[in-house]
């Protein structure tokens, strides 16, 4: 490993840390928020110095292989919840910095997943961080790196694909630094178009804003105990319908519609299936609610239907109802979406949607390999053959999800919650999705939940977001070696 390297990007990313700090400050400080300013203004100090002690005492080459990348991807996002987890430490809005850093790790990697109490009653300052954390987050931090550092080096490449979503890894252009700009401008873009619709259908900027942060990164975090359900307006929600479930598309489908070349739009098959399964699940809730929930036969309910299965399968984790509440079937729908998440290249977590077709493919070719043992069949996507590495990858990963899916629910399971409730809460943290069920549900927390068991949620959180391997690789020996 080129340990020098690595540190020196450990320290972009703490020095651009330390600039995103200045916004929470700029809140507090217009808010009269004195104390709050005063321990905002303390960390973005103790950040900048670190970042640029790092990046001053670690001169040299840039030149970055793939463990490297890897390497510096997995310890900057450990590294930014550490420091990150510093404002609500100092202002006292979570004391104890085993809270403050499942706080900060799940606004980091979007999951949205709360140990806060009483949301309201925390300062501006705070809750203006904490929607922050999710939209830094939600293209990654290391892709605006590459995007400001246009000379961060040969390997640039490495932390792109081990910082971005799904197994199939593609440039938009030629060079990595441009896709970077490119997917960064696609995401302010929405960003602005929702706080614009947000305003004009009658929130307040701050609630626009942080609402906006968290929706477009598929976060989730809400400056509302209620969430969503506190604003009642229909257009409000299907504001947030909308602009979640495109932030769930792949930013290189919407790269397509921005360069108005529609006919790959329209062939990207990924994109078929998430409609599919979003309008499916969201039929099926609907007539779920109305035969066995007794919900009224409308608009209503179906836009409660609707909102909670796109707030899912983006892993966002809004709520407009506490569908802890709704029947068996409708959870359990809720559940699977927990897993098969939204589109890979996206801001959303899960599995993703392009995995589920590729093991379905694969399952498929198996079963008529039997059927017709000589006859060779590729798989293909969108009219491209698949590599047999890529499936392999696939198959790996989808083995790893479920391992540290089980280990977080036995770890869970020893705080004597319910079955449902330890599985729900280590699924919905490595899939990055949010609230769970029972007593985790949109509407309590995970404030009740042991340090140990909030470490190892954070853990999943991490290994959700960069999807296993980044992580899991700072295990082996050798990969320290230089």
């Amino acid at each position: 490993m080129n340990h020098k390297t690595v540190l020196r990007t450990l320290g972009r990313i703490l020095r651009i840390e330390a600039a995103f700090l200045l916004l929470p400050l700029a809140v507090c400080l217009g808010y009269g928020e004195r104390e709050e300013a005063l321990g905002f203004a303390a960390v973005l100090a103790l950040t900048a110095a670190a970042g640029q002690v790092l990046v001053m005492t670690c001169r040299g080459s840039e030149r970055m292989q793939a463990r490297d990348g890897f390497a510096a991807v997995a310890l900057s996002w450990i590294m930014m919840s550490a420091f990150g987890a510093l404002p609500y430490v100092v202002t006292g809005a979570l004391p104890s910095y085993v809270d403050a850093f499942f706080e900060t790790v799940s606004g980091f990697t979007t999951t949205g997943a709360t140990v806060m109490t009483g949301v309201e009653a925390q300062s501006m300052g705070v809750l203006f961080w904490r929607s922050l954390t999710q939209w830094m987050g939600g293209m990654g931090v290391l892709v605006l790196t590459l995007a400001l550092f246009p000379k961060s080096g040969e390997g640039s490449v490495f932390l792109m694909r081990a910082e971005s979503p799904g197994p199939i890894k593609t440039k938009l252009v030629p060079k990595i630094q441009d896709t970077a700009k490119i997917l960064y401008k696609i995401y302010i873009g929405l960003t602005i178009a929702q706080i614009v619709c947000l305003m004009l259908a009658g929130m307040n900027w701050f609630d626009a804003v942080t609402h906006t942060f968290t929706t477009i990164s598929t976060g989730g975090f809400s400056v509302k105990a209620l969430s969503v359900a506190a604003y009642p307006s229909l257009v409000i929600r299907w504001i947030f319908i909308i602009f979640m479930f495109l932030s769930g598309v792949n930013f290189s489908v919407l790269f397509f519609v921005v360069q108005r070349n529609f006919r790959a739009f329209f062939k990207s098959e990924e994109l078929r299936w998430y409609t599919i399964i979003t309008l499916a699940a969201a039929g099926l809730i609907f007539a779920n609610l109305v035969a066995v929930g007794g919900a009224l036969l409308d608009f209503d309910t179906f836009t409660h239907a609707m909102f909670q299965v796109v707030t899912i399968a983006t892993t966002t984790g809004y709520a407009t109802t506490d569908f802890a509440l709704w029947p068996t079937m409708s959870q359990l729908i809720l559940f699977v979406l927990m897993i098969t998440g939204a589109c890979a290249g996206s801001t959303a977590g899960g599995v993703k949607t392009i995995r589920v077709v590729l093991l379905t493919k694969s399952l498929r070719r198996e079963v008529r390999r039997i059927l017709h043992p000589r006859v060779v069949q590729p798989i293909k996507i969108d009219g491209e053959r698949v590599e047999e590495s890529t499936l392999a990858g696939t198959t790996v990963f989808f083995y790893a999800y479920i391992l540290f899916f089980v280990v977080g629910a036995l770890v869970v399971s020893w705080d004597n919650v319910s079955f449902v409730e330890a599985c729900s809460a280590s699924m919905t943290c490595i899939g990055n999705v949010g609230p769970g069920l029972g007593q985790l549900g949109p509407m309590g927390s995970f404030s009740i939940l042991s340090p140990l068991s909030k470490v190892v949620l954070s853990a999943n959180m991490l290994l959700g977001r960069l999807e296993i391997l980044p992580l899991l690789l700072l295990l082996f020996p050798s990969m320290w070696k230089k």
